[in-house]
């Protein structure tokens, strides 16, 4: 068996000889999609890169590689003209066209096309659902986000106990009054604010206010995000798990899908006399969900709440680089990819021997294996959940810092009004009230009596 192809190729190479005679080396088009042809520097490498260099061994030509000007694959536009890979070979600008090019019929009238060397369907790829945990509940916030809730819980419950004792409006008289604002009372007030629910006693100085009024507006507004990321959270997980057919697909309005602009695969739906398959293309025109490249479309599946619908090959790549996709069990309309070559043209007999001939001896296979990665990439960086970290919510920590620091700078004004009066009316210096004012507040009051004591004795 092995003798007779042999002797085939041999035969139709000799067939070629006259073709190849004239033209030193073949042009070859290819469009840029990984791992297919990815350029490094200014040469191009890849499974179809490796493929033009066997295929050349096995029949014998020279050729030159390049990328597609308008990098599409090939479609007809308008006017009835071709574009792309298939245009550039419909109008002598390349004599063939090696890339992840699926033979339809449509182009089979145009161009000749050879057997193909790589087997695929159509397919979607989505992000993963979040796994379920016993945290789900904390799921909303990273780790990051509950720090700094903590942080800015402490500090608030910290100026809150402050601006009791400093205020004079809160401690009138530190030797005879109790003081409302103990520690342990700060703290709970805030945790009322927290859960919506007032703990009195309230503040009844300005600063005790302001700062009472940012953490409430703080508290309101992280409960907002909170609850709102937790219903989105468990509403996505829960309709991503259900969705793995296209029937699925197309009966849920929770995550938006596309595909390649003018692909064979956007042509499958469009033509397509299923009524899954129609409601499907329906949806991607009205909601203008169709992508320029699979770069694109593989992007769009990262971020979220997005389903890229194309070659399953391609997206058995994506996956597996990247830890947080998963491609649909579901694979519809078995098709193949070829080489492209001008109606009449003989190379298309001796590439589909040449093709056949390293599909026997593995050689494809081994491509595959070389160029479709195994384990995922960066898979540490990637989580499943949308957790809302602090520079999501960086402006509502600014507030509540502007806030206390208000807060604080009026309760020392409000000291400091009173220390001035005091001052004024016993004919002491600001100061030395000042600081006899706040060694009462912060409990030094042995001090505060020898130094009235002493006060009294210069009197």
């Amino acid at each position: 068996m092995k003798v007779c192809m042999a002797l085939l190729l041999c035969a139709g190479t000799l067939t070629a000889w006259v073709f190849l005679a004239d033209a030193k080396e073949l042009t070859i088009t290819t469009i840029k999609d990984d791992p297919y042809a990815m350029t490094r520097g200014s040469e191009l490498e890849g499974y179809c890169v490796d493929l033009v260099s066997e295929l050349s061994r096995k029949v014998g030509f020279k050729y030159k590689l390049q990328l597609v000007k308008d990098n599409r694959y090939g479609s007809l536009d308008s006017s009835g003209n071709w574009n792309g890979m298939i245009g550039e070979v419909v109008r002598g600008e390349a004599d063939l066209a090696v890339a992840p090019l699926t033979a339809t019929a449509v182009r089979e009238m145009h161009v000749d096309m050879t057997m193909p060397f790589m087997h695929t369907g159509i397919s979607f790829i989505l992000r993963k659902a979040a796994e379920e945990s016993s945290f789900s509940l904390l799921a909303p916030f990273s780790t990051d986000m509950w720090v700094g809730i903590l942080v800015a819980f402490l500090l608030t419950g910290l100026c809150i106990f402050l601006v009791g004792r400093i205020s004079p409006c809160e401690w009138a008289e530190p030797d005879t009054d109790e003081h409302n604002f103990t520690l342990l009372h700060s703290f709970w007030y805030i945790i009322g604010a927290l859960t919506l629910q007032g703990a009195g006693p309230h503040p009844k100085s300005l600063s005790g206010r302001v700062v009472s009024a940012i953490w409430w507006l703080f508290a309101v507004l992280l409960l907002a995000c909170y609850l709102g990321n937790l219903h989105v959270a468990l509403h996505s997980s829960t309709k991503h798990s259900a969705i793995e057919s296209f029937e699925d697909l197309a009966n849920q309005d929770v995550i938006d899908y596309g595909t390649v602009e003018s692909g064979s695969t956007m042509f499958f739906f469009k033509n397509s006399n299923n009524p899954v398959y129609r409601r499907i293309y329906q949806h991607m025109e009205r909601k203008k969900s169709i992508v320029r490249s699979v770069e694109e479309g593989i992007r769009r599946a990262q971020e979220g709440n997005f389903a890229f619908i194309g070659e399953a090959v391609s997206l058995d790549l994506s996956a597996a680089r990247y830890c947080e996709l998963t491609r649909s069990p579901e694979i519809i309309s078995m098709r193949g990819y070829a080489i492209a070559a001008p109606l009449g043209s003989p190379l298309v007999k001796n590439l589909t021997i040449a093709i056949l001939m390293l599909s026997e001896s593995g050689e494809l296979t081994y491509l595959r294996d070389k160029w479709w990665a195994s384990s995922c990439l960066g898979s540490d960086g990637n989580h499943a959940s949308e957790a809302l970290h602090p520079q999501d919510l960086r402006c509502l920590f600014v507030l509540l810092a502007l806030g206390l620091s208000v807060g604080l700078l009026l309760a020392l004004l409000e000291l400091l009004s009173r220390a001035r009066n005091q001052a004024k009316d016993g004919k002491k210096s600001c100061c030395s009230v000042l600081t006899l004012e706040l060694n009462r507040r912060f409990g030094s009051r042995g001090e505060s009596t020898e130094q009235d004591g002493a006060d009294k004795n210069k009197a």
